[in-house]
């Protein structure tokens, strides 16, 4: 049997004691990070979520002796591929996320890096003065020139498409430039919680569009369970204003007075008197010519079209004589 290091004992060991007393563990690519930059996130993650760092063999076979605990850690163990770690931590599996996701940071490249997207540089003037530059953009493959005292770039150019390396001369160009084609941070693979391993696809949600679908949902089911007459805690109060406001309208409309139907009554019977009483100039007293000239008159038509029609209505109206006028009150008030 071959010997195994005290120290390997003792890395997985510890490893399998912080899994053990954590909710939730996950695999994270710390490939890309520079030293510095990991040390300030793992600083940045105390408290939150603890890293651990082994070479791939030590870290597989902690997570196989610990499913032996927890059921179904052992598929975590076959996302461990490349520059990896482990992160323990009590935070849920979207949470756990978004924190590590938070740590991401664009950086220079400095050439040989595989580039993520493609790398394209608009036309236009550069912050450049007339010199050597010109000729470090153009051996960057952009067609660079002079104009007006000032370097431009005459036209759009992919200098890098994705999935190439990115040369060196590029990449000298693209920093000059401050563009940064590279996305540096700790990059979850998956998290393992409660039996169940998520991979990164299914933690990446945009939080903003899963509430703004839960509120349309929520939204949606009031308005149904209201448009059906379904009572829940939520749509009993909607129901009973749709059924007050109903019954109000159906009682005005059937003349029956009530406490909450009679104001509404009145006005009503006051509007129509004040429509006739508009239409009888002649039998108008001076209460009712006050109340008149506080009623709203409809726009007089400016355009010049429809007058014949409104003159021969005047001259047809000029026609009601006083006693037709003070009979038609008469009805009205009985």
């Amino acid at each position: 049997m071959a010997h195994v290091a005290q120290w390997k004992k003792e890395a997985v060991g510890d490893l399998k004691k912080q899994i053990a007393k954590c909710k939730v563990v996950g695999v994270i690519d710390v490939h890309g990070v520079p030293a510095p930059a990991f040390q300030t996130m793992r600083t940045n993650l105390r408290g939150k979520a603890e890293i651990t760092m082994l070479k791939n063999t030590l870290l597989k076979i902690a997570l196989l002796e610990a499913s032996n605990d927890k059921k179904g850690l052992e598929k975590l163990s076959e996302t461990v591929d490349g520059q990896c770690a482990v992160v323990t931590s009590d935070l849920n599996p979207f949470k756990l996320f978004k924190q590590l996701d938070s740590t991401k940071t664009k950086m220079p490249a400095r050439g040989g890096e595989i580039s993520p997207d493609d790398i394209e540089i608009k036309a236009g003037d550069t912050p450049f003065k007339p010199g050597p530059i010109v000729g470090e953009l153009q051996k960057a493959g952009l067609p660079a020139a002079i104009e007006q005292g000032k370097v431009v770039i005459k036209k759009d150019k992919v200098v890098v498409k994705k999935g190439d390396k990115i040369p060196r001369e590029v990449a000298l160009v693209l920093s000059k430039l401050e563009i940064f084609p590279l996305t540096v941070g700790l990059d979850l693979h998956a998290v393992f919680e409660d039996g169940m391993v998520y991979k990164k696809d299914v933690l990446a949600v945009d939080e903003v569009e899963i509430m703004n679908r839960v509120k349309a949902a929520a939204s949606g089911a009031l308005n149904l369970s209201v448009f059906i007459s379904y009572p829940t805690k939520q749509s009993i109060r909607p129901m009973l204003a749709n059924a007050h406001f109903k019954a109000i309208n159906l009682a005005v409309n059937a003349d029956i007075p009530n406490k909450e139907t009679i104001k509404i009554m009145l006005a009503k019977a006051n509007a129509q008197m004040l429509s006739l009483a508009s239409k009888a100039p002649g039998a108008q007293d001076d209460e009712l010519k006050a109340a008149l000239s506080n009623t709203p008159r409809p726009p007089e038509d400016k355009g010049g079209q429809g007058k014949p029609e409104e003159k021969k209505e005047e001259k047809k109206e000029e026609k009601v004589s006083e006693e037709e006028a003070a009979a038609g009150l008469g009805a009205l008030f009985g």
